[in-house]
């Protein structure tokens, strides 16, 4: 029932060009195949960083075409669930290139008056009902919000050194707006950020409130966002593709008990607080697992994620 709600979802969404391609379906006995159209464009972070320059007009034009994914879905009944940078990517390596959105494996299908009570999503995007067990198509609101807020700044609004402390500042609520660079981001920028992470659903802004907001329709300020935007927003991609490559490398040399600690391991790895992981802290990391690897593999993984973090 799974796999054939979001086969449908996926189909039912197809029909916005802002979204990926499903080009097949395919049944070997019990294993089901899905097959996606291939890019390898990277995501719009990969763009930003690589232009090396950057405004709050590139922000908007960026954010307008993630909020037209989740504008496409909710009009189509259809909930991602799942919203963050990592699922949207460029069409092709062009300059105008535009963004489409993947990766539906936690959509369903909005089913009227229900309320979802499962936890889903990541944890730096999670809406506050989520985490209360209670809630509807809001949450994409919620977590595209997060997504502006890192576009502007180059970090999520709620952070902490492990997903329990992430989910208790979400609960809580608090956003800054007062450190570098938001004193020299537009009030109308803010403001959005405001409406979009409200933290009662019934009061949060709609999709279509999004498109229809001044800052999304006179197409941003074009000021320069601060330089260090962009070197945070590059940490913290950085910081996400070390994660994902760690977790899949180092599955293969620890037991099931430690790679259950695997990931409160990394957000506590950054010991300086620099927003990157060096050699030596990734090596001492892996130590307090009991890791086996060697001095060299840890090397290697170091070294694949700066070839593929730059």
């Amino acid at each position: 029932m799974i796999l054939n709600e979001r086969l449908i979802s996926c189909n039912t969404c197809q029909g916005s060009q802002i979204l990926w391609n499903l080009e097949g379906f395919m049944r070997i006995v019990n294993l089901c195949i899905l097959l996606w159209s291939f890019v390898q464009a990277g995501s719009f972070f990969d763009r930003i960083i690589a232009k090396g320059h950057y405004s709050e007009r590139d922000a908007a034009k960026i954010f307008g075409e993630i909020v037209n994914v989740v504008h496409a879905c909710h009009f189509m009944g259809v909930m991602h669930r799942d919203l963050k940078p990592e699922n949207f990517l460029l069409s092709s390596k062009d300059e105008g290139a535009s963004l489409k959105a993947t990766d539906f494996g936690l959509s369903v299908f909005i089913e009227e008056g229900k309320v979802y009570r499962d936890i889903v999503g990541s944890a730096y995007y999670v809406a506050p009902e989520v985490l209360r067990r209670s809630y509807g198509k809001e949450i994409d609101i919620w977590s595209a919000g997060v997504i502006l807020y890192i576009l502007l700044s180059g970090v999520p609004p709620f952070w902490a050194e492990n997903e329990r402390g992430i989910f208790n500042a979400i609960l809580q609520g608090d956003i800054d707006f007062e450190s570098q660079p938001w004193p020299s981001i537009t009030n109308s920028a803010k403001d959005l950020v405001r409406r979009m992470l409200t933290q009662d659903p019934n009061k949060r802004i709609t999709s279509a409130q999004v498109l229809e907001h001044p800052w999304i329709k006179d197409g941003g300020a074009d000021r320069p966002i601060d330089s260090a935007v962009l070197s945070r927003m590059k940490q913290f991609r950085a910081m996400n593709k070390l994660m994902k490559l760690a977790l899949k490398v180092i599955a293969e040399n620890l037991s099931e008990e430690e790679i259950k600690g695997l990931k409160a391991m990394f957000t506590n790895m950054d010991t300086d607080k620099s927003g990157t992981i060096t050699y030596e802290e990734l090596k001492t990391g892996l130590a307090r697992l009991g890791s086996k690897l060697s001095e060299a593999e840890v090397k290697n993984l170091m070294e694949a994620v700066s070839n593929r973090g730059t």
